[in-house]
């Protein structure tokens, strides 16, 4: 995919190089959807999976092929390829072109894989490399067009020191670097903090990402890993501890170097939010001169790049194996030592079987092939040999290719879901083999059916070694009871289907959604145990609750007037201030993770403020008005006044104001809403079960409720303004009375001609001493009615300006009197 002989020009490359934590892959990936076409290449297939989920998100399957060596999935016309680095199809011509932890040129393993890419791999209009700082100065030397563009951390990386492994914080992941210390490490955190996710590179996607999930979820705190987590992949970690230094790298064991430290350790923190890093069990304190390299991102830069010539001579098996140890010519690269493949190669040459067949540059070519075979199961070398050989004798054989009964009794020997956790990751393993087999079409008949069954198995199989392990390191019916306090160490505590928390078969109390109530043991003794084990049950079931919570639509929610937040009909939080519009939740006790209880009361507010906009739709229409703009002079103030109210207010307190209104501004205030009664001004739509259901639960904190119809004493202290809006109501003398029933009274005495009849009072469902009460107080110094735009102006006598007004009258009334007078005169 190199430009030369295209006849376009050049592609801009650009190396994006920094520390974790810069959002290098989140920019590439952007990148390359702003062209018609693109392909990146990741070091992992855990990784690849990650962005391809992402990807298919934004354009859909249709656009996005997944070429890794274990699964493809390309869709008839794809427009971006997710890879492993590997499995790149170059000979597929693409606009943007992206490598991933490009500093892996110098890995002594698959370093040449990448040098090659980096030498070779170009999109027609760009192409990007991603990766450490250390890269820099040997990228520009073998690059020598590039555009180096470094990036900071967006958050701070700290050491934290060394801490017991009972003493970590929450949302710690924990680093060791073999799987029998990774289950050790799990099994110990399950007995002493609840439970751990377990994370490693020989996952499969399926089993990582439904491990990660529970700790995403806030289920557990604790992520228990092999270095696979300092490849990209991203989880909110807030602390990454050493649980030892020194790692196999595939030839011996040795010291962790710097650089590595450093990538590990900056998984911890994540976009903003800082981080820190530290060591525990017993692993040596970090040297303080790796600290601060870890802590500034200033590492030793890269010496040269592994390199191995990628233009093979396959006339004889002697001339392959030359090509294989041809050295650069180039400055900054240097031969690679012999890998997995070459290694394989030289010993299949060596068989006289293999001699005897591979003669022919074609079957020389297949053999090369078959010795690529990754090594999924780090079996022996003779095993994987033999294995590699039956391919090769298969592609070299009659068929031309491995049949169903090649491939049917290994699928079937695999083909079982009993056993434990490390048999299921061997069989795992084994289907990764068949997997790699069946998506090369060239070497399998009816590769395709096998393609499906293998991608289904690996599922099926992934799925019950999720179960395994989270039954195996996440304590869901803790056992331990406080030791202090003498009690039995096998006691079992487990939550029922129906909430019941059982404690050595005892009900000790109930959860309700996220709400644990204790129930009272028989001794101070007893109670104190009993709720320890108690709060251990219930812990990660609230966590996991919470993480449901955190992740429902809005349909499962709903608020009453008393203030509780309901979610699937039980209490999950309640309304205990801030305004409708930035409502303030609290969650029940206090169980559960910080981050993963913060996360559901940031759901649980959300949706409230939601709700409180539509169902005081007005109100937030009126408020935007105000701070808008829209409104502006003395309707403003009006409106102003109404939503501090909560709206409704009493008209008295805004006479002046309403006077001097033009109709004009009246009109303003009618089309947000806002009625203009005789007594009061109030949005009516606000009167709504809804909107009041929403209201009253932003003031249920204060005493006073009123009846549900009818007039309510007040109490003294009287109630505040925002509780009477809830409801509706206005204080008028000691009663608490309805602002629609204040205008219905007002209407129905002047229809009345000043007096109640016996009906009026009796639909209006007052007694002749509450209506006397509610008309006393009520009288004002002049008679109030209702706004209307066509009421004339009041001419007051012997006023100077009353002979002014007598003209301006009359000459105003022939304009609204003429055309209906001549009608009637005709």
């Amino acid at each position: 995919m190199s430009d030369r002989g295209t006849g376009l020009p050049p592609s801009r490359v650009t190396a994006i190089l920094g520390p974790t934590n810069t959002g290098k892959t989140h920019l590439a990936v952007e990148r390359m959807l702003g062209h018609a076409s693109g392909m990146i290449g990741l070091p992992l297939r855990l990784l690849a999976r990650e962005i391809y989920d992402r990807i298919v998100k934004r354009r859909g399957a249709a656009a996005v092929a997944l070429i890794t060596g274990e699964e493809k999935i390309v869709p008839p016309r794809p427009h971006y390829f997710v890879c492993t680095v590997e499995a790149m199809p170059l000979e597929r011509t693409v606009e943007f072109l992206a490598v991933d932890e490009i500093q892996l040129i110098a890995d002594p393993e698959r370093g040449h894989v990448f040098t090659q890419r980096l030498l070779h791999a170009r999109g027609r209009f760009e192409t990007m490399f991603l990766g450490a700082g250390t890269a820099a100065a040997l990228i520009r030397k073998l690059v020598p067009d590039v555009e180096i563009v470094s990036r900071e951390r967006l958050s701070t990386l700290s050491y934290g020191g060394s801490k017991k492994l009972t003493r970590l914080p929450r949302r710690s992941a924990i680093v060791a670097f073999s799987t029998e210390q990774v289950y050790a490490i799990a099994e110990l955190i399950r007995r002493q903090r609840g439970g751990a996710a377990v994370v490693m590179g020989s996952l499969s996607p399926r089993t990582r990402n439904a491990q990660v999930e529970l700790f995403q979820s806030g289920e557990v705190d604790f992520l228990v890993a092999t270095d696979a987590i300092g490849m990209g992949l991203n989880m909110d970690v807030d602390h990454v501890a050493f649980a030892g230094l020194r790692k196999f790298d595939g030839r011996r064991t040795r010291w962790l170097h710097a650089h590595e430290i450093g990538q590990i350790a900056g998984r911890a923190g994540r976009h903003l939010r800082d981080g820190t890093f530290g060591v525990t069990g017993e692993s040596l304190e970090l040297d303080p001169d790796v600290v601060e390299q870890v802590v500034e991102h200033r590492f030793d830069p890269l010496e040269a790049a592994e390199w191995r010539n990628a233009r093979l001579d396959f006339d004889t098996l002697p001339d392959l194996l030359r090509s294989l140890t041809v050295s650069p010519n180039t400055f900054g690269l240097r031969l690679t030592e012999p890998a997995l493949d070459e290694t394989l190669l030289r010993r299949l040459s060596k068989d006289e079987d293999v001699a005897r067949v591979g003669r022919s540059r074609g079957a020389i070519m297949r053999l090369w092939e078959a010795c690529q075979l990754p090594d999924f199961q780090k079996t022996t070398l003779d095993e994987h040999g033999r294995l590699a050989k039956d391919i090769f004798q298969a592609l070299t054989g009659k068929r031309g290719r491995l049949t169903d009964d090649w491939i049917a009794p290994r699928f079937a020997a695999l083909d079982r879901d009993d056993g434990q956790i490390d048999q299921l990751s061997a069989r795992l393993s084994g289907v990764r083999t068949l997997s790699y087999i069946a998506n090369r079409p060239d070497w399998l008949d009816q590769a395709q059916g096998w393609r499906d069954r293998t991608r289904a198995l690996e599922e099926r199989l992934s799925d019950v070694l999720h179960e395994r392990l989270t039954a195996r390191f996440v304590d869901r019916r803790t056992t331990a009871l406080m030791q202090a306090l003498n009690v039995r160490g096998d006691a079992v505590a487990q939550v029922e289907d129906d909430g019941e928390v059982i404690v050595e078969g005892h009900a000790v109390g109930r959860l309700s959604g996220v709400d644990f109530q204790i129930d009272k043991g028989s001794t101070a003794l007893e109670d104190k145990a009993l709720r320890h084990a108690a709060r251990q049950a219930v812990t990660p079931e609230i966590a996991r609750r919470l993480g449901h919570l955190a992740a429902e639509a809005d349909e499962a929610f709903a608020v009453t007037p008393d203030g509780s937040v309901l979610w699937r009909g039980v209490i999950a939080g309640r309304v205990i201030g801030g305004e409708p519009f930035s409502p303030k939740v609290r969650l029940p006790g206090d169980l559960g993770p910080p981050a993963a209880r913060e996360r559901a009361q940031k759901r649980l507010e959300a949706w409230l403020a939601g709700e409180a906009g539509r169902a005081l739709r007005p109100l937030r229409r009126l408020k935007g008005a105000i701070e808008g703009g829209t409104i502006k002079g003395l309707p403003r103030g009006v409106a102003y006044r109404l939503v501090e109210a909560g709206g409704v207010l009493d008209r008295r307190d805004v006479e002046r104001d309403l006077a001097a209104l033009s109709q004009a501004e009246r009109r303003t205030l009618k089309a947000f809403g806002v009625r203009l009664g005789a007594h009061s001004v109030w949005l009516p739509a606000l009167l709504k079960e809804r909107g009041k259901a929403v209201a009253q639960a932003f003031v249920a904190d204060e005493p006073f409720r009123p009846k549900a119809s009818g007039l309510t004493l007040l109490p003294s202290p009287p109630p505040s303004v925002k509780l009477m809006s809830a409801f509706g109501l206005r204080t008028v003398g000691r009663f608490a009375a309805p602002v629609e029933l204040l205008e219905s009274l007002t209407e129905r005495r002047a229809k009345g001609e000043g007096r109640l009849s016996d009906a009026d009072l009796g639909e209006l469902g007052l007694t002749v001493e509450e209506a006397k009460a509610l008309l006393a107080g009520l009288k004002t110094t002049r008679a109030q009615q209702p706004d209307r735009d066509d009421r004339a102006p009041k001419v007051v006598k012997d006023s100077p300006f009353a002979a002014l007004s007598v003209l301006t009258q009359a000459k105003a009334a022939p304009a609204r009197r003429k055309r209906p007078r001549r009608r009637t005169a005709g």
